[in-house]
């Protein structure tokens, strides 16, 4: 489908953030010549001039922020426009430009006297700025020169190249086959794919499974060059912040304990048995000999009709959601009226689903809907990023507006668990009861198990590199049909093609990001079971949770929902969620 052919209705209304293009590109020049900080440098140390700095770098951020948010948006609805994709080099150049003018800034703070610095956290004048000069306190060991710093900026559009160039082989240029499919003979999609492996017939998604992998190991070699300059570009980072590892890099960067890392690892190494005697209960109830992984979404109970228009879809996520409250319910339908957001998939369009936040604006969510019961999970959880975005931005000032990503995942994984739960109390068809707890059970093991087996992968993968061996295709599929087996066990096949599934991965080029839905799915189901039995206090306190944006570390956030994932308490409850529901299912399975 073509987007001119899609209604007005179910496009994102991006003349929100700019009324037309004219308006992008006049903005656009007076962003980049007014572009000018280097009269603030050296002179950090009178507490005046820095506050004046501080306010005036968030004010020209936030216009920054809205160009590029919206290059970004128009450039995702067509890959292939050219004037959209100009818009997004445009836009990523002039953030270049403005990260190398601010180069002067950590290393100035950085030499500035630890005490002065603690004491602006205590002044009200700062108090924006307070967490953020928290963190450029804790990070005065790892800040470089100034000359170094400029270099860093100088170089960030370049460091993008990886990622850029995963997006256009992977939404471009992929050599997808045609395949037949519902009588008619298409070109296969990542959208049509995810149909496909969900469907019934085995032959077809045996079919639909060796003609998508065929197009990756294809360009193994390629995929295997671009990965490889990723993750040698993290390391040389780490090094160059004086890190001793991509992993630790990455924690600090989100003022995240490595505590947490290692008791998600653990939790979920220590229930892998549940997670074989699910994929092991899959193949009996499918009566398969043989079980392969183009098996592992197929539908385990017949007759269940799970087909929602979109229409019909968003509603049922309002209903699900109203332990969260009206006015939850009322920001819901609001997005839904006032086109927040992008629904179609259509040609060029970037595949996937996101949500994305701007300032002085609403939230947008980018989707591919298709009428699938995933995708109204899908809708929920988008909606869950755009309202923790919504909340944030409207309790917080600009400077504190923006939560890292550590806790991004935990509010769309709430809104997907009180869904869940929801459709299950309300199932009175024991088919779909059985269908809905299937359900359940393969977004825990797509989210927490296998999003933490994503993050074994590229932990390792990192740790390679650090020990500076060759990235190979070779090494890079070994580990990763390795690691695969642990996870699955010896109830399914392993074959070539998944040992190269790490190749068409995109979270893979923003390192150490997966372990975090799996962190959010732990702390979503915490929540969700908190507010459906305490009510109304637990939804007060997990709305402070959802207000905070980053006005601390994400730990303690997370602690203001009654979540402390610096115990392993919470991982042990997820992991007891995931065999309670098990159990229920095999008993309704009769096994």
């Amino acid at each position: 489908m073509k987007r001119s052919e899609v209604k007005e209705q179910y496009k994102w209304k991006v003349s929100d953030i700019f009324s037309d293009d004219e308006i992008w590109e006049k903005c656009f020049e007076q962003a980049k010549n007014s572009l000018s900080f280097s009269q603030y440098s050296g002179k950090l140390g009178n507490k005046n001039t820095l506050l004046e700095f501080l306010n005036a770098n968030s004010e020209y951020r936030k216009m920054l922020e809205r160009l590029y948010v919206y290059a970004h948006m128009r450039y995702d609805e067509n890959r292939g426009v050219a004037k959209y994709s100009s818009y997004h080099e445009k836009a990523a150049a002039l953030f270049s430009k403005y990260c190398t003018e601010l180069s002067f800034f950590e290393p100035e703070m950085a030499q500035l006297d630890e005490s002065y610095l603690k004491s602006l956290v205590t002044d009200k004048a700062f108090s924006n700025y307070d967490y953020d000069l928290k963190r450029i306190i804790a990070r005065k060991p790892h800040v470089i020169s100034q000359a170094e710093e400029r270099l860093i900026g100088m170089a960030s559009e370049i460091f993008d190249n990886f990622t850029r160039t995963f997006g256009t082989i992977d939404n471009l240029e992929l050599p997808l086959d045609e395949i037949e499919w519902e009588g008619e003979k298409t070109k296969l999609s990542h959208g049509l794919y995810g149909i496909i492996l969900h469907s019934e017939n085995r032959e077809k998604r045996k079919e639909a499974y060796e003609k998508y992998y065929a197009a990756y190991t294809g360009l193994i070699n390629t995929i295997t060059a671009v990965y490889s300059g990723n993750v040698k570009k993290d390391v040389f980072l780490s090094k160059v912040y004086k890190y001793n590892s991509c992993l630790e890099h990455a924690l600090f960067a989100e003022d995240v304990n490595r505590v947490v890392y290692d008791n998600l690892l653990t939790a979920v190494d220590g229930s892998l048995s549940v997670m074989h005697r699910y994929i092991a209960d899959r193949k009996k109830i499918l009566g398969y000999d043989k079980q392969y992984f183009y098996d592992i979404y197929a539908p385990l109970v017949d007759g269940v009709d799970v087909k929602y228009s979109y229409e019909d879809a968003y509603k049922l996520v309002i209903e699900g959601l109203a332990p969260l409250g009206k006015e939850y319910q009322a920001l819901l339908q609001k997005g839904f009226d006032e086109r927040w957001i992008d629904v179609m998939e259509t040609e060029g369009k970037r595949n996937g689903a996101y949500s994305i936040g701007c300032p002085d604006c609403h939230p947008y969510v980018l989707l591919n809907y298709q009428p699938t019961l995933s995708e109204v999970f899908t809708i929920a959880h988008e909606m869950g990023h755009a309202l923790h975005t919504y909340f944030s931005q409207k309790n917080q000032p600009y400077s504190k507006s923006d939560y890292t990503i550590f806790v991004a995942e935990v509010a769309s994984t709430v809104n997907e668990t009180l869904l869940l739960k929801h459709m299950v109390a309300n199932a009175k068809d024991i088919n779909l009861r059985k269908y809905l707890l299937n359900y359940y059970l393969d977004s825990i093991r797509a989210t927490l198990f296998r999003q933490t087996m994503f993050a074994e992968f590229e932990c390792e993968a990192h740790a390679i590199a650090e020990r500076e061996e060759p990235l190979t295709k070779e090494a890079l599929c070994k580990l990763y049909a390795d690691i695969g087996k642990k996870y699955y066990g010896n109830a399914i096949e392993h074959d070539y093609n998944i040992s190269c599934e790490w190749a068409r991965i995109p979270h893979f080029y923003n390192a150490f990001y997966v372990y975090k839905y799996a962190t959010g799915l732990t702390a979503a189901i915490n929540i969700a079971k908190r507010i459906l039995t305490e009510g109304e206090g637990a939804v007060n306190d997990y709305f402070k949770f959802l207000s905070g944006g980053c006005s601390t570390d994400p730990v303690s956030l997370l602690k203001l929902a009654g979540v402390d994932l610096e115990s392993t308490k919470p991982f042990k409850v997820a992991m007891r969620e995931f065999e309670e529901t098990l159990t229920q299912l095999e008993k309704l399975m009769n096994l």
